[in-house]
């Protein structure tokens, strides 16, 4: 059993579990963490909690401090060089003709290393491409192909509820999310409706699915025939919350059935 609080890495990192190694943060604390080779810095996102081993993908790091106003005057120089560093990269690109999208770049927190994100309709070959990174920049070079999900999640917005993206605000993984759950909500199944700023079904379809799939049990099913005291009609909708039924009676009139 470990204590540990949630840092999401820089600004478009992973969210990581980190051991507080004694110290006290708040949500929304900057951070000096342990890295692979040398620091890097990120924002809290949680309490402190309990973890079994089991739930640690990877060995524990632990946060060194938290930051200072001379950490994040370095993080602000970071942010302010990645512009230069980004259009270097772009360049480059093109200069290799090479079939990416350049999404984002990051500095780790000591500079030791860049990290690029990309979107790309396959794989790519961009080792000549890291070769020109290194020796333009003198530091590692990471480049990360990444999916649709992942650049809304970098580059944030709002989504159809009016409030900031899900996955650029608290969301530590991507969950499957299935049509099946939009039709078990009785959501409508246009794309436009049910799809997010990524083109892909919005996660929060996953959100109250364990709920819906406990609060239809016991229910008919939409398009099925059900006798009534008022007579013998057909399912046109299923209330799930409610725990009723909605049904098309023969002479055209509706009622509500509801179940217990």
């Amino acid at each position: 059993m470990y204590e540990v609080i949630q840092v999401r890495l820089r600004e478009a990192g992973k969210i990581t579990y980190f051991s507080p190694g004694g110290m006290k943060f708040k949500i929304g604390d900057y951070v000096i963490v342990e890295a692979d080779r040398g620091l890097d810095y990120g924002q809290v996102l949680s309490d402190k909690e309990a973890v079994m081993d089991s739930d640690l993908e990877e060995p524990l790091k632990k946060v060194i401090r938290k930051a200072n106003p001379w950490d994040m005057h370095q993080v602000d120089k970071n942010k302010k060089k990645i512009k230069e560093v980004m259009d270097t990269c772009s360049k480059k690109i093109q200069e290799r003709r090479l079939p990416m999208k350049l999404i984002d770049a990051e500095f780790s927190f000591d500079r030791s290393k860049i990290m690029f994100y990309f979107t790309a309709e396959g794989r790519v070959d961009f080792r000549d491409l890291v070769k020109d990174l290194a020796n333009a920049f003198k530091t590692r070079i990471e480049l990360k192909q990444i999916g649709v999900r992942d650049e809304a999640k970098i580059l944030g917005g709002l989504g159809p509820c009016g409030r900031a993206l899900c996955c650029a605000t608290y969301l530590k993984d991507f969950e499957p999310v299935t049509i099946k759950m939009a039709k078990e909500q009785s959501l409508p199944l246009n794309p436009t409706k049910i799809s997010g700023l990524c083109g892909r079904l919005m996660c929060c379809l996953g959100y109250e699915h364990k709920t819906y799939k406990e609060l239809i049990k016991g229910l008919p099913h939409e398009g099925e025939t059900l006798k009534t005291e008022k007579g013998t009609g057909k399912i046109v909708n299923v209330n799930a919350i409610k725990r009723s039924v909605t049904v098309e009676l023969e002479d055209g009139s509706f009622i509500e059935v509801s179940y217990k």
